[in-house]
Order: C-alpha cells, then structure tokens, then sequence
C-alpha cells in the first residue's frame, strides 16, 4: 500500500481538529511529481537507463553537457527552497498543534495521578487512550516528513534528508520526553485500579515492553506477551459489570508497534555498528534481525526493528550517528497496521532472504581456476533473471589474486526443475569453461562425513591397467578396450575379462614397478589431509587393482581400499589372467559405497562420491553429492555436479569450505 493512501486512511480515524493538523503529505509529493521531474542533477537516474550523453550535441537544439548540467543545476537551486519552505509550514502547524494537545493531555494524567482524589477508571482509560493517540498521531506525520524527504532526495539528486531530520531534534514532538516518562505511571495506575475492582485478565496479554508495575501487580494471573496484537478485552469481567467498551481498542493501541528498516554504510566498520545498536538500546528498540557487508573498510549494517512508544527521537539519533562516522543513512518507516512483516503467504524472512514465496534454496558454486570472466558472470547472471531466481548471498571462497571461485545462496521459484537448470547450465558452463555446482541448501550439505573416490583418472591420473600394459608391450590392445569400457560401450565385466587376459604371463614385479610410475592427480594429497582433519572417513573403490587401491590408500592416509585382486602363480611369480572373488564393477561400487556408510554409521545424505567414468556413476548417484572429476561427456551429463578443473582440491570448493579454511585444516 503506497504511504499517502495509508496515511489517509488512519488520518481519518482521528478527531476533526487533529486532522486539520496533519503533513499535507500528498501536496508535498504531488509539488515534487510536477516541479522536480526536470530538475534531477543525478544524471546517471535523470534520463532513461538506455540514454547517451554524447561528447558533443546529437542536434542543433541539445544543450551540451555543460548547459544541461547548469539548467538542471538553476532549477534545483530555485525548487529545493521552495520544497523545504513548504515542508518547514507544514512541520511547524503540526509542531504547534503537538505543543497544544501535549500540555492538554498532561494537565488530565496529572488530574489522574493525583493521589489526593479517586479517579474513576474511565478517566485513567481516556487519558491513556488520548495519550497512546497523540504517539500515532507524531510518528504518522514524522513518517510523513521522512518519506517526503526521500521522495525530495530521489527525484532531485541533493541529499538533505539527514541534515533535515536532524532539524527536526530541536522540535518539541522529537525532544518531550515527559509523556513517554508518565505513561508507564498511567499504566500503572490503571492495572492497580482493575486489580482493586477483581478484573479477570485471563485472557488479557500486555505489551512485551510493558510497565514494571503492571507486570508485578499481575505476575499470578499468568500473562503472556502477546505474538500477534491486538487482544481484545471483550471478554474480560469487571466484577459483575461487563467490562469498559474502551478498553478493547485501548489494548489494541497499547500493542501497536512501528517496524523499521534502518541501513547504514560507511568506512568506519565496527564504529558504525555500535553506534546504530547504541541508538536502538538508548530508544528500547527490538530486533527482529540484521544484515552485514563488508567491503574491506566500508561496511553495510542493516537492521529490522520494532519501535514501541513511536519515539521518533531515534532518527535524529540515527543521523548524529552517520554524521559522526561519515556514514550514508537510510531507513523505511512501516506501520504495524500495513503488516510489513507479512509480505506473502503470512510467511516470514529473514533481512537474508528474498521475500517471495514457494521458494527452494539453492547453492551454486561457480569455479574457474584460471579465474571468472566477467563475460561468464554477466551470462550467469542474466540466466538467473531469466529463471527469476533471486541472489541472497554471494561469498567467495578462493584467496587468489584473481578471482576463481564463489558461492552464491539462491532463492528459486519452486516449479522449476532441477534436471532442466542443469541441462541449461552444462551449456553455460561448457561455452566459458567454467564450472557450476547446484546443491540444495539444507543441512546436511555442509555437514558430510564420508567420501569416496574412483582411483584411475580420479586420484592418480593414469589407468593402471593400461600401465601395466605397457611394460609388458600390449599397451595398445589393452588401451582400446579401456577406452571403449569407460565410454560405456562394453559391459565392465567383460572388457575387464578381456583385459586382464592379455597380462597373463606378466611378472608380478610389473605392479610394483608400476607404483614407482604413478601420478597423482593435482590436489590429490591436500584435500584428502583436509578431509581427514575435519574428521572425515575416506575410501578408495576402484575398477582396477587391489595391490595398486592399497598403495593409494596409504600413501593418501584414506580409511578403505576395494578392487579386483588379480590371481597369480602357484609360485607367486607372474599374473594367470584372471581375477579372484567379484568383480568391482558400477553395481558393487554402488553397494561398497553403501556397506562403508553402514559400517561408519553414516547417512546417505552425507556422503560425497568423485569418478569420472560410466563405471562410476552408480556410485555417483548413490552419494547424496556426485561429483564428475574430469569425467566422460555421458557421466557429466548424468552427474549431480561437475568440476573441470586440473586440482581436486577444487572438490572443497563444493562442500562449502573457503581457501582459508581448507589451509587451516592443512596445519592439524
């Protein structure tokens, strides 16, 4: 609801005398809408997105950048005093009016207060409910002035909303601080007053910030605080006479609370903090939620209040405070009754999040060792307003001189599906060799315990088969049918058949020769001493060979180790070509996967799995995050996630570590 119309309507609710006393708001913003539109000396939002300022005029009628900027200049310099002059009129008649009406309302709480007369509960009541009236009738027009204020600095380029508000802490509606001092003794003095008669207040809730007095006058008659204002007292018994008809909208009143979005940015990052939570404690404020960003020095810090008793000295307050530490100030007033807080669904959210609902929260990692283009960037991100998908949280992890990796926390619309953004991201990915990782947001992606890695091409970069093969001369016989297997052509079992016929004869020493000659992948050893400090079990389940698995097990301090056991001579001499006990094919990668998470007592939602072959995705989707490591077109298509880079440190990238904390996890 746009804030003229709102302030119409409770403008409305409001004696005949103290309307005539309110913000004209809609004058000020209907002068600003007609005069202002010309005269915005902010260039770069004066003149459409999709303008050109040209060096020199396009035609003979253009002004040049100079005469335009003067022109500009000329009409602001002559509007903005008239818009202060006719805000300062309007600030003033309220001002006065509030001056009148306060010295009223004082003169009857005192006449309610005095403890020499009986005061009747209706008078309490009316002096309360004139009082609570008088709040909303400053922190309306406050709101007012605010927003006009805004509008002024929008359409005009100046910003003078801060100096103005901090005018405005010399008025008496900002500086009487008498009336919020007699209200606790007036409320008070009314709970005394319904004990005094037996008033059942079972189903009365007071404010949360109520009074002392009241709470400790009514500590036996089990109040709680109230979620959601305000409790009607209808229902309340005043010994055997229906309660005060004032007293329902009197509660209401007393719930009432303003919500306010309160930003300050500036370079003095902890100073900045501290003042705004300075000027919250000082005004009993209530937080609701904050926001932080940093940018080396400069710093963001926002925050959602709850402000009770519309003490509008707070802004002021705010304003000394970005003064003091060449802060820029900006807040939203929102009334309680505009329901700020229930922005769709009567779902709430956090500062964090996008305020749109049916929503699914999303992690996408992007990486690119070589570092992230701005021509990817601006591709991805056009993608995601294309998707309608909203940024929540952008965090790098990398400490690169050159930026290499991000995490962003995404809100996406529920309908869309998973398998559709992957397929579209493969393309994006595929045209910038960049990756882009896609996990659901929930709690168990950061808190895995279990990973399990293919061995050839995936931790070592070599078949060992094909190794092997090459010592004894049948490398390219042996290689074809590798190939041919990982492509998915062959069935696993009988190409691995086939192969380990062609060793027969082959000396066993061949296998340790081999261990001498293996490589292993970039990374290889730096992510697996990070996973195992950060308490991490570690397998090893290979389609090749059992003595080769147990080498990389030991050499990489990895907890498992599963792969075909080659059988050799009666004299232990060389290899018959054949395997003993069962194949280690994608199936029985799929089910070791499965007894290892049993066995460690682990969830499947926990586990991390990286192949790179058709062999291995099985085993990939078994895992709750399948990572394809340099794999295949067909396992990158089919995999959860993908990394196409040289280093397998890269895969901590993914389970949400940053650089730092991996090099951390390095030293333990």
């Amino acid at each position: 609801m746009k804030y003229g119309i709102h302030l119409n309507q409770e403008k409305a609710e409001f004696p005949a005398l103290w309307q005539a006393h309110f913000i004209d708001y809609d004058a000020l913003k209907g002068f600003l809408k007609t005069q202002m539109v010309d005269a915005n000396v902010r260039l770069s939002t004066a003149f459409p997105s999709t303008h050109v300022f040209h060096w020199t005029p396009a035609t003979p009628d253009e002004p040049d950048f100079g005469q335009l900027l003067a022109q500009r200049l000329a009409l602001v310099s002559r509007l903005t005093p008239e818009f202060v002059a006719m805000l300062d009129k309007e600030v003033e008649k309220f001002n006065q009016f509030f001056v009148t009406i306060k010295a009223e309302i004082k003169s009857r709480i005192a006449h309610v207060l005095d403890t020499s007369r009986m005061a009747r509960v209706a008078e309490c009541e009316a002096a309360l409910s004139d009082l609570l009236l008088l709040e909303r009738f400053v922190f309306l027009n406050f709101t007012a002035v605010a927003k006009a204020l805004k509008k002024h600095d929008k359409w005009s380029g100046l910003q003078i909303r801060e100096p103005y508000l901090m005018r405005t802490s010399q008025l008496s509606f900002v500086v009487s601080t008498s009336l919020l001092q007699l209200k606790p003794e007036l409320m008070g003095r009314l709970t005394d007053m319904l004990a005094e008669q037996n008033v059942s207040l079972s189903t009365l809730a007071l404010p949360a910030n109520g009074v002392m007095r009241a709470t400790e006058a009514l500590k036996d008659m089990a109040v709680a605080p109230p979620s959601e204002p305000p409790v009607s007292l209808k229902h309340a018994v005043l010994g055997n006479n229906a309660a005060s008809p004032k007293l329902g909208p009197l509660v209401g009143l007393l719930h009432e609370t303003q919500t306010v979005m309160i930003s300050l940015r500036g370079p003095h990052g902890t100073d900045i903090i501290g003042g705004v939570l300075r000027c919250l404690s000082t005004h009993n404020c209530q937080i609701v939620d904050f926001s932080l960003s940093r940018l080396h020095h400069d710093v963001t810090f926002g925050v959602l209040v709850h402000l009770h008793n519309r003490d509008v000295d707070l802004f002021s307050d705010l304003a000394k405070t970005a003064q003091k530490w060449d802060g820029t100030l900006s807040f939203d007033v929102q009334d309680a009754r505009l329901k700020a807080s229930k922005l769709t669904d009567s779902a709430q959210f956090a500062l964090s999040e996008a305020p749109y609902a049916k929503r699914v929260k999303y992690i996408a990692t992007v990486l690119n060792e070589r570092g992230l283009t701005p021509e990817f960037l601006s591709e991805w991100l056009a993608w995601l307003l294309y998707k309608k998908i909203s940024v929540e949280q952008m965090r790098r992890l990398d400490s690169h001189t050159t930026l290499m990796c991000v995490e962003f926390r995404l809100s996406v619309p529920d309908e869309l599906s998973p398998d559709e953004m992957k397929s579209e991201l493969i393309a994006i990915s595929t045209a910038h060799q960049t990756d882009v990782a896609l996990q659901a947001d929930n709690v168990f992606r950061r808190q895995k315990r279990l990973v399990v890695f293919d061995m050839d091409s995936t931790l070592i970069q070599q078949e060992v088969i094909d190794e092997i093969a090459r010592i004894t001369g049948i490398e390219a016989q042996v290689a074809e049918i590798t190939e041919r297997a990982m492509q998915g052509e062959l069935d696993f079992k009988e190409s691995l058949a086939s192969r380990v016929a062609l060793l027969k004869g082959t000396p066993v020493q061949a296998l340790e020769d081999v261990k001498r000659i293996l490589t292993f992948t970039d990374g290889a050893h730096y992510l697996c001493r990070a996973l195992k400090s950060a308490g991490f079990k570690l397998a090893v389940i290979s389609g090749g060979f059992l003595p080769l698995a147990k080498y990389v097990k030991a050499e990489l301090g990895l907890d498992y180790a599963f792969a075909n056991q080659l059988k050799v001579s009666a004299d232990g001499t060389s290899l018959t070509g054949e395997t003993v006990g069962p194949i280690v094919d994608a199936t029985r990668k799929a089910e070791l996967l499965e007894v290892i998470a049993q066995a460690e007592g682990i969830a499947i939602d926990q586990v991390v799995a990286v192949g790179d072959g058709a062999n291995d995705l099985l085993m990939l989707g078994k895992a709750s995050l399948g990572i394809a490591f340099n794999a295949k077109p067909r396992v990158q298509q089919q995999a959860r996630a993908r990394i196409n880079q040289k280093s397998l440190a890269n895969i901590l990238y993914l389970m949400g570590y940053s650089e730092s904390e991996a090099a951390e996890l390095q030293l333990l």
